[in-house]
């Protein structure tokens, strides 16, 4: 069933959650591991679960599982097990549902009809660059078979299935054929599932690999079960040209969640602080007004911000009506 659209029929506007490792962070886990947010999943899956329920306050109405750099190879690089390594990953779906179940149970009747008509989950597969630790997601500077990308991702994705995940998140994807390779396993092995496609982007025309951006829309434009397709994890000032660009070659629903501006640097791991950027509160009607419909933030954003574009979406709400 896709989820996504049968809430845009109720919302011009979903809101997707923000990040997981600057919250964790502030919650005392250290993200400088291979691991990243993962961490949390060995050490303190409670304080997952506090920051999903945290973004579902601030008004999201999709919570992200914090899977991106959770898969089973980089567990047992760690010295974990296979049945440990695959009980994290069930885990990580668990602390979204639970943040979920635990606050939706706590609304009003009257509350819960500003919101998502059908609350989502929906389960991270980051890109085979984010397992390499060494910023290849914004390069996209890697090359496997067909048959090894989809082995790597296929055990990731079975277990977040099995789990209940209500669609998958295919983001920061930088790679035009590791993206397709995971589009036809999933078609293959999960025709039931849906799944939103998010690229990782070098420009406002390409993907960080250098394909154009022009032709990976219009490539994924024929998958049904892609329900929304856009761009992560890049700086605010950019996201409105991307949008028309990927308007101009889908009629998906379009997906975006930026950064909070703040640059990052994938050699030292380390983000520098950006005062002169513009905040959500200022570009969110733009992006809208581009066609996004889909709006969350990416690394360093804070419940604040989900906030900001949640209060944008009511604002419209209330002037539709």
């Amino acid at each position: 069933m896709d989820l996504i659209s049968e809430n845009l029929r109720s919302k011009q506007l979903l809101v997707v959650d923000g990040a997981m490792a600057t919250e964790l962070e502030k919650r005392g886990i250290d993200t400088s591991s291979d691991l990243w947010s993962a961490t949390a999943l060995i050490e303190a899956p409670q304080k997952i679960t506090a920051v999903h329920r945290s973004y579902f306050e601030a008004g999201a109405d999709v919570a992200i599982t914090n899977t991106y750099q959770a898969n089973v190879a980089a567990f047992e690089r760690q010295g974990l097990n296979r049945v440990q390594s695959e009980a994290l990953i069930t885990q990580a779906v668990r602390c979204a549902q639970e943040a979920r179940a635990d606050f939706y149970a706590s609304l009003t009747s009257k509350q819960r009809a500003l919101r998502a008509k059908v609350p989502l989950v929906a389960g991270s597969i980051g890109p085979y660059g984010a397992y390499l630790a060494d910023g290849s997601e914004y390069t996209g500077n890697y090359s496997l078979t067909e048959n090894e990308y989809q082995s790597f991702h296929y055990p990731r994705l079975a277990l977040m299935d099995k789990a209940g995940v209500d669609l998958f998140a295919i983001e920061t994807q930088p790679n035009f054929d590791e993206t397709r390779a995971l589009l036809d396993l999933i078609s293959q092995k999960f025709p039931h599932q849906t799944a939103w496609l998010s690229f990782s982007v070098k420009d406002s025309t390409h993907l960080c690999d250098g394909t154009p951006i022009a032709q990976a829309v219009q490539y994924f434009e024929q998958y049904k079960q892609v329900t929304a397709i856009g761009v992560n994890c890049l700086a605010l000032e950019k996201v409105e040209a991307v949008i028309k660009n990927i308007k101009k070659k889908t009629n998906k629903p379009i997906i975006v969640y930026p950064n909070n501006g703040d640059q990052y640097d994938p050699h030292t791991k380390t983000w520098n602080s950006n005062q002169n950027s513009a905040t959500f509160s200022e570009l969110v009607p733009l992006w809208q007004a581009a066609g996004a419909r889909l709006i969350g933030g990416c690394c360093r954003t804070t419940p604040a911000d989900i906030a900001d574009i949640a209060t944008i979406e009511k604002i419209g709400l209330r002037h539709k009506k």
